[in-house]
């Protein structure tokens, strides 16, 4: 057995080792991807095991732990500000390949590694923010900046900051480019959703002329609203959808009444 020292603490090991092996044996986290310890080839590619060592009487450098073998007297650095940068090179290079990989996320968690958020299909246009507060007018969504995700750089999200505040209209779905929002009637519910984040769920008003489901009751109370501010309210409401609105109006045209 020979001596080697681990980020100032002095271990027992095997001469001749693979450091990676010895590291991870003596309890010593080091992030790998691409090693595994049951195979005789070392593929080396990863450049996540990146360690610093020193040879007794030598300057320190960095190197892949794996490629690398115990000596006596070895000092080895996981920790040092060198390793951390080689961590953050090595894993930039992983996730272009894999922007999507939870593994590698989770590494980058653990090792306090930042890293540039995943492709989440949204381009940040803001299209979807700017109909929502200019033209339906219940200004649900925003973009902001997720200071939280500290594995990640801050990147700007669409969110839905105020629970309630979306009127489950769907407009923001038709307008996006990239089709990252999302709608769904189920039954009697609409769910409106960004990436996998629901920001709207509400139930559905029944159309009295065809029995279909086809709004939420906060998107009929806006639109009376705004109804009545540009014109009299003077005729009978009815809960239809588009399709029999265009139908039956020409019937109920005699129910409108004057208002005095």
């Amino acid at each position: 057995m020979i001596r080697i020292n681990v980020n100032n603490q002095e271990l027992q090991v095997e001469e001749g080792q693979n450091l990676l092996n010895a590291l991870v044996s003596a309890g010593v986290r080091v992030p790998a991807v691409c090693f595994h310890p049951a195979l005789k080839r070392i593929t080396a590619v990863c450049r996540m095991c990146t360690v610093e060592i020193a040879l007794p009487g030598k300057t320190a450098e960095v190197h892949r732990a794996c490629l690398a073998k115990t000596v006596e007297g070895l000092a080895v650095s996981t920790e040092s500000a060198a390793v951390q940068n080689a961590r953050e090179k090595a894993l930039r290079a992983l996730m272009k390949q894999a922007p999507q990989s939870e593994s590698l996320i989770r590494l980058a968690k653990e090792f306090n590694i930042p890293i540039d958020p995943a492709p989440d299909g949204c381009i940040r246009c803001m299209l979807c923010i700017h109909v929502c507060r200019e033209i339906v007018g219940a200004g649900a969504l925003e973009m902001t900046r997720r200071n939280a995700e500290r594995f990640r750089r801050d990147g700007r999200h669409v969110v839905a900051p105020v629970e309630g505040r979306c009127i489950g209209c769907g407009t923001c779905v038709n307008i996006c480019p990239t089709q990252v929002i999302h709608i769904k009637d189920d039954e009697n519910v609409r769910t409106i959703s960004i990436r996998d984040e629901v920001i709207g769920r509400h139930p559905l008003e029944t159309c009295e002329g065809c029995g279909r489901r086809f709004a939420t009751p906060k998107f009929l109370e806006v639109a009376h609203e705004r109804a009545v501010d540009h014109h009299p309210d003077v005729k009978e409401h009815h809960r239809w959808c588009p399709e029999c609105a265009k139908r039956l109006s020409p019937r109920v045209a005699g129910t409108l009444t004057r208002r005095y």
